[in-house]
């Protein structure tokens, strides 16, 4: 098959797609307003906030030390040599992308592209100029962008996310309105770099939609190493003064209902973008969220035209994407091919991280959905134990009839690493008896997966359960 594809966005879902296109032997060619691929993920969130984190995550086990007899000094934050350090890794992975996209002699543009028709796309070059170029099929793959509370002040102690990566400097205090998980992993990246952080969000739990006995730890260790986590509670005005931003909170035994903050960090989500020019002369439509309509093929009402990634639908995960990539390309192809997997992974990574895949506990509670839950505590693992960290705990989430495994979560050091295995499960239909049944190394954490399957039954090795 012989055709001639443009895939607008070089994020991970557009690159995925066109370096899958071009392995199988189609004309691609990609378009995008940075230098080389990698997207919001590589060039202002996913990579630089892990870099940051992992910064982070240093120091707070150089603190942690203390606990073992071992102790440092109070660490010096060279603010130079780790915003090097951050943009060493952001430019090391998007040049190398750049040389793939060389290797598999895929077109790379850029610019901004937007629709003349369904076919023809009129693209606005990076050095001036336009270029208008037809193809058989095209991938919109143009990501999100942060969604901003209306009405903000123009100033530049406000930050969104992309602003708070730049890393200008340290703000002695930093409010962070949004408990998600942007938030969440950017101010523990600022509290272990000195700042004083304070998270504001108005419901009643930080990382709302995610269960409440994953995110107990974490919110108990947030509790210290934050000023402070005000739930219920919303920001009502900002207003720049000569020493920060002034902030009026509305909340529940609020000490101070308005603060005087140094930078503002505000986390409320994303926006797609779904606003490309010219849309109006082709037959894509949207969603009430402002999502492009696709079917499991990806296609759009559209026939000739795919979206992916951020743009068609939640969740809003750079892995996500990268898998419609490649159902687009295979439909493109006239493969038989849906996009339709039972668990798509959630990863926080904060300290402990968090991660889920398949039904949560609170979704099958919303839906009146009869299930058994089963947690290991991390106390009673041996690894953790040596780890200092037995703060943790592995569930899963199984059907009562069957003992298929529906959905696993994980809170602890590491469980980003772990969740894999339970998304095998969900995706293969696996009954808890194949984990358990499964040889875990000894002594590590993914123990407790294969321990939490066992208690189904009251067997695991670890925990002592009396027979009822």
């Amino acid at each position: 098959m012989s055709k001639n594809i443009a895939v607008v966005g070089g994020g991970p879902g557009g690159y995925a797609a066109a370096f899958y296109a071009a392995d199988l032997g189609l004309q691609v060619t990609l378009i995008d307003e940075n230098v080389n691929p990698g997207g919001v993920c590589l060039y202002v969130g996913c990579i630089p906030s892990k870099a940051l984190l992992h910064v982070a995550a240093v120091i707070n086990e150089a603190e942690h030390a203390k606990a073992w007899g071992v102790e440092f000094s109070k660490p010096q934050i060279d603010l130079n040599r780790l915003r090097d350090f951050k943009n060493s890794v952001v430019n090391k992975l998007t040049g190398g992308l750049g040389q793939l996209s060389k290797q598999r002699k895929v077109t790379y543009i850029r610019g901004r592209a937007g629709f003349v028709n369904s076919n023809t796309l009129k693209i606005r070059l990076h050095d001036g100029g336009d270029q208008t170029l037809s193809f058989d099929n095209i991938i919109l793959a143009t990501g999100s962008r942060p969604a901003m509370i209306p009405g903000l002040p123009p100033s530049n102690r406000i930050m969104d996310s992309s602003g708070a990566l730049d890393l200008k400097d340290i703000p002695k205090t930093l409010l962070v309105i949004g408990g998600g998980y942007i938030g969440l992993e950017l101010g523990t990246v600022y509290a272990a770099l000195g700042s004083k952080v304070t998270v504001v969000e108005m419901l009643p739990q930080i990382l709302t939609g995610a269960d409440r006995d994953l995110v107990n730890p974490l919110a108990k260790k947030l509790e210290k190493a934050f000023s402070s986590i005000l739930l219920n509670t919303k920001v009502v005005e900002l207003k720049e003064v000569a020493d920060g931003i002034k902030v009026r909170l509305e909340g529940p035994n609020l000490a101070a209902p308005e603060q005087t903050f140094e930078k503002v960090l505000v986390s409320v989500g994303r926006k797609p973008n779904t606003d490309v020019p010219g849309l109006e002369n082709t037959r894509v439509t949207k969603t009430p969220k402002n999502f492009f309509e696709v079917d499991l093929q990806r296609r759009t009402k559209d026939p000739v035209i795919y979206a992916i990634g951020d743009i068609s639908g939640e969740p809003m995960l750079a892995h996500k994407a990268a898998h419609e990539g490649k159902v687009a390309v295979e439909a493109i192809m006239g493969k038989k091919t849906t996009f339709e997997p039972r668990a798509i992974p959630a990863v926080v990574f904060t300290d402990p991280e968090i991660a889920w895949c398949g039904l949560t506990e609170t979704q099958a509670q919303a839906e009146g959905r009869q299930v058994k839950v089963t947690r290991f505590p991390w106390a009673a693992s041996g690894r953790a134990v040596t780890l200092d960290r037995t703060e943790g705990v592995t569930k899963l989430v199984i059907d009562p009839e069957t003992e298929q495994v529906l959905g696993v979560g994980i809170c602890g050091p590491s469980a980003g690493e772990m969740i894999s295995e339970g998304v095998l499960a969900v995706e293969m239909s696996a009954v808890a008896g194949d984990i358990g049944l499964t040889i875990h190394p000894h002594p590590t954490l993914s123990e407790t997966v294969m321990e939490a399957a066992e208690m189904l039954h009251g067997t695991a090795t670890d925990i002592y359960r009396p027979k009822r």
